[in-house]
């Protein structure tokens, strides 16, 4: 294997002029902790279907979890720093930044957003820390793209609250020490935190899994689950909570896929220098590969741009769920391509895990369809230039 440069950015268009000197700086401590922590176990925690939780203190230490919230412990860092922490972490192993994304975004954001001050309190300075672990809950075996039909239910019954039903697909479900759990309830779907060794409450953890391999994905169980009524989440009321929680971890996906592109094109453009053929000449020296490197790049270039304006607008209030969607779709759209046409370019080695390409494009398959899949985000996008809803 030939031994990769240390990577140095891919910034074509200079687009590190856009970025503020603390921006820069939160990104340059993402690039050295994956340089220097990520990079070297990734492949094995790959191999061995392994979230590296050793990095847990690590990255609570450099204040990830919760970068872009305000209080309890939190950095309260701009959204465009953030995301450029995402992007570097997603350079590493999609992963890695997904544990991130459901810390921060649907866990930590759902208890800032919607919780009462005694769960604020209680729950985001062990989340901000580390010390504890969180899940998201909405996904159900039956009902994925369509979540408003979901079957898990929660009565009400004395100052309890009686949770039964089924999650699926759910990061970190078995690993979290609380889990924001959505249900069904006779005034409509509402948001609960149901904490680890919950009688009735049980989790598994789904293997043979060929993407997020360096992830733990989890089904969850809950059979008459009594919780106390104070553990509802206050402010999270109907299947719009949910949604707004997505959206938050949908724009962090949107940089982190960069990440991944990133990483791809550096790699082919890195081994067509030096993989000779046909005259002893590099493989870069030729037209259809300088092409695939030419289209890396453009688009790469344009998710970037895309990356900071919806940043841009969201520290201003001003990005709405469907800019959201565009950045998501486009930007995993374009990283899953890049990875496709660097594996062509290393040719039979681009299989092989001494380079990153397989696992990038393994783990982009299921970042394409997570959190809204591709074809769910054109319609969100469908609906807000045509005004007409083709969801059903």
């Amino acid at each position: 294997m030939k031994v990769m440069a240390p990577f140095r950015g891919v910034d074509f268009l200079h687009i590190d002029s856009l970025f503020s000197e603390d921006e820069l700086l939160a990104r340059q401590t993402a690039r050295q902790f994956v340089e220097d922590r990520v990079i070297p176990i990734i492949r094995d925690c790959y191999r061995e279907a392994r979230f590296p939780m050793e990095l847990i203190p690590e990255m609570a230490a450099l204040g990830f979890f919760g970068a872009n919230l305000e209080g309890y412990g939190c950095a309260g860092i701009n959204n465009v720093a953030y995301g450029l922490i995402l992007q570097e972490l997603e350079r590493g192993d999609s992963g890695i930044r997904s544990f991130v994304s459901v810390q921060s975004a649907l866990v930590m954001y759902p208890i800032l957003t919607f919780g009462s001050e005694e769960q604020k309190r209680h729950w985001l300075p062990k989340l901000q820390s580390g010390q504890a672990i969180g899940c998201f809950a909405l996904t159900e075996p039956d009902f994925g793209s369509n979540p408003a039909g979901m079957r898990a239910t929660a009565r009400k019954e004395g100052r309890s609250w009686v949770l039964n039903g089924e999650k699926t697909w759910i990061t970190n479900g078995t690993i979290a020490d609380v889990a924001v759990v959505w249900a069904r309830t006779e005034d409509g779907i509402r948001g609960f935190l149901v904490e680890k060794g919950t009688p009735g409450y049980s989790t598994s953890e789904i293997h043979g899994k060929w993407s997020m391999r360096a992830s733990v994905t989890s089904s969850l169980s809950f059979t008459d689950c009594r919780i106390p009524e104070e553990n509802l989440l206050p402010g999270a009321i109907g299947l719009k909570s949910a949604l707004m929680c997505l959206t938050q971890a949908r724009y962090g996906i949107g940089w982190g896929a960069i990440g991944a592109a990133m990483d791809c094109y550096e790699t082919a453009r890195q081994y067509t220098l030096v993989r000779k053929q046909f005259d002893d000449r590099p493989i870069a020296s030729h037209q259809l590969v300088q092409e695939k490197l030419a289209w890396m790049i453009t688009e790469i270039t344009k998710a970037q741009l895309l990356a900071v304006q919806v940043g841009r607008l969201k520290d201003q209030g001003k990005a709405d769920y469907a800019h959201v969607s565009m950045l998501k779709r486009n930007n995993v759209a374009m990283a899953l391509e890049c990875a496709r046409l660097s594996r062509d370019l290393l040719g039979a080695n681009g299989i092989t895990d001494e380079y990153p390409i397989m696992r990038h494009m393994c783990n982009l398959e299921t970042v394409k369809t997570y959190e809204g899949t591709d074809h769910i985000h054109a319609l969100i996008l469908g609906e807000r230039v045509t005004g007409i809803a083709a969801y059903r």
